[in-house]
């Protein structure tokens, strides 16, 4: 068959995320896998070395490197909440959802059907679908506010009364959990296995809409533009006043 004889098509695109979005994002995943990780061994620390304690300063980096990522999480979420204000539409989803209208709700369960498979598609958004932002806003949004506080008031312990991070954060977030702050920890610790299973399903989630939905979703946090694959049929994209 000659290549003429293929039906000739074009796939509408819509620029949806900003640069400073997508740079967010991909800042947020590189912090939260170091955070991670070397949260993990701050919590769990690995067995004592052989030798001399000045010899060795395992631990010592591995916090280094967590605080730092969490300062780079930190600040990143203050210039986010700038972006809220000065960035399209689209940098104000996850932020908060519309539950007062019905088609919120009604748009909501044909996405968990189409996650269930029980829809044969889904349908289409500029921005972010109904469940994504219910699911970024409790399971991720909260939660990084959450470690973000905690984090600080944990390091603002270790750097005691008058510096800035005890005064902002400890002087109230440890008395908030009881005044000890290894229940303040324990949570610290909770929360950040909350994040790391949202991390796993949103991963999942975007690789299965690249591949069934119709329209892009890892390329459109690379590129900024969403393609939606219906050989131009958009009449039906949803906007983001819902």
């Amino acid at each position: 068959m000659s290549v003429n004889s293929y039906e000739s098509h074009s796939e509408p695109s819509v620029y949806v995320y900003e640069a400073p979005m997508r740079i967010w994002h991909w800042t947020n995943a590189l912090a939260i896998v170091v955070l991670s990780i070397t949260g993990y061994f701050i919590g769990s620390p690995m067995p004592s070395l052989s030798g001399e304690a000045s010899d060795h300063y395992l631990m010592g980096y591995i916090r280094f490197i967590h605080f730092s990522a969490g300062y780079i999480l930190g600040v990143a979420f203050v210039l986010r909440i700038y972006w809220f204000f000065v960035g399209n539409s689209v940098s104000r989803e996850i932020f908060f959802h519309n539950i007062l209208k019905r088609s919120y709700w009604s748009e909501l369960w044909h996405e968990v059907k189409w996650y269930m498979f029980l829809v044969k598609e889904p349908k289409l958004y500029k921005g972010h679908n109904p469940l994504a932002i219910l699911s970024m806003f409790w399971l991720f949004l909260l939660p990084v506010i959450f470690m973000i506080f905690s984090g600080f008031a944990l390091y603002g312990e270790g750097t005691l009364p008058g510096s800035w991070a005890n005064t902002l954060f400890s002087s109230w977030m440890i008395p908030l959990f009881g005044g000890n702050s290894f229940t303040l920890h324990t949570w610290h610790h909770v929360t950040m296995w909350i994040i790391i299973i949202f991390v796993m399903i949103h991963i999942y989630v975007a690789v299965r809409e690249d591949i069934m939905s119709r329209q892009s979703i890892i390329s459109s946090m690379i590129s900024g533009w969403r393609n939606f694959k219906d050989d131009g049929k958009v009449e039906d994209i949803k906007d983001d006043d819902r």
